[in-house]
């Protein structure tokens, strides 16, 4: 296990609790949490397994296979070498870090795509990323829902959620524009930023029917809040940025044929031009066709404190995402060497789940 942040403590649970699983070693960040057992770290008690920030350690425990689930605004770039070391080791990874590899021909920049390609040759081993979106709700899902379909004429998945609740004030504001003037320039603003973060999902979908994208186009709207909100990353005044949305679109033969959308925000009466109100994730896909297919979904807890999550709404997403995995591991243990997507793996069914 690499990392005990949110996803991480989720998965050291997971594996800890499933019989089928054997966790042997979990690599921690702070020099604070080293030498501790890793159970007391995530909150389920003493389990025998101490925590190190010693990575040769980790690699040295020889382990099938490592669940990476590092955070941070560098997470793609922090996690390169970690994820080289381990593939050159033979160890495989499947990891919640770098969503953008859930299709990995579409990675970019290209040089670190052969890297890893290299590495995951060398060590004879796979690495494999999801989540619940990217990674799930508006790709495979999608897919899984396109096994009803005679003729498709258009897809659109869209997420819609709150991120009051999200801490990381350089991801909020500079990365997202949460904030901000609406005529600031956020990341997500700049030409090609829209299709780098969610244009692997519209290739694996394409790559999935047999079709062609002949490009991707994006769109980024905003609107302002009426009233100061004091949020979790901090305060966005009256008139700056309150909610967004961003769509990924592939155009295919000349239309606009498969769309991802999000829409975020920070207070649930915000940009309701763009989707329902609501108080937790939800994903939605339509589908229009022969038939039309519409399917909404949801994730969450009954009690959100058992995520050891503080992002309550998001609670039940966050455990989907970790539970994408972990419940991949042995499909990618017994997977031929290399990067995979969800389309090289059958149904990562989850064992001894049932309680």
């Amino acid at each position: 296990m690499w990392s005990t942040g949110g996803i991480g403590s989720i998965a050291v649970r997971a594996v800890a609790e499933n019989p089928g699983m054997e966790l042997v070693g979990v690599w921690v960040h702070s020099p604070e949490k080293a030498g501790r057992d890793a159970g007391e770290i995530v909150g389920i008690g003493p389990i025998g397994v101490a925590a190190t920030n010693d990575a040769d350690a980790l690699i040295a425990l020889r382990p099938d296979c490592v669940v990476y689930a590092a955070s941070g605004p560098e997470r793609d770039a922090g996690a390169m070498p970690d994820y080289v070391r381990l593939l050159e080791a033979g160890i495989n990874v499947v990891s919640t870090t770098t969503n953008r590899l859930i299709y990995p021909d579409a990675f970019e920049p290209e040089a670190w795509r052969d890297e890893l390609t290299a590495a995951a040759a060398a060590g004879g081993a796979s690495l494999y990323a999801s989540g619940i979106e990217p990674g799930f709700a508006a790709d495979h899902l999608v897919l899984m829902l396109t096994t009803q379909s005679k003729s498709i004429t258009k897809i659109h998945a869209s997420e819609i959620a709150m991120y009051d609740d999200y801490p990381v004030a350089e991801t909020m504001r500079d990365a997202m524009g949460f904030g901000l003037p609406l005529d600031a320039t956020p990341y997500l603003a700049f030409p090609g930023a829209i299709a780098f973060q969610w244009g692997p999902g519209l290739r694996l979908i394409a790559h999935g029917l047999g079709l062609k994208i002949d490009e991707i186009r994006e769109r980024f709207d905003r609107v302002a809040t009426d009233r100061d909100l004091h949020v979790a990353f901090g305060t966005a005044q009256a008139g700056t940025c309150g909610a967004l949305r961003t769509q990924a679109i592939a155009v295919i033969d000349g239309r606009e044929a498969i769309i991802i959308e999000h829409v975020n925000r920070l207070a649930p009466d915000l940009g309701l031009e763009w989707g329902d109100r609501v108080d937790r994730p939800v994903y939605q896909v339509r589908i229009e066709g022969e038939p039309d297919i519409a399917c909404t979904m949801t994730a969450s807890l009954r009690d959100p404190g058992a995520s050891g999550s503080t992002m309550e709404a998001g609670a039940g997403a966050m455990v989907s995402t970790a539970m994408r995995v972990v419940n991949a591991i042995p499909y990618v243990v017994q997977a031929e060497p290399g990067l995979l997507t969800a389309l090289d793996l059958p149904l990562t069914l989850p064992r001894h789940v049932l309680r």
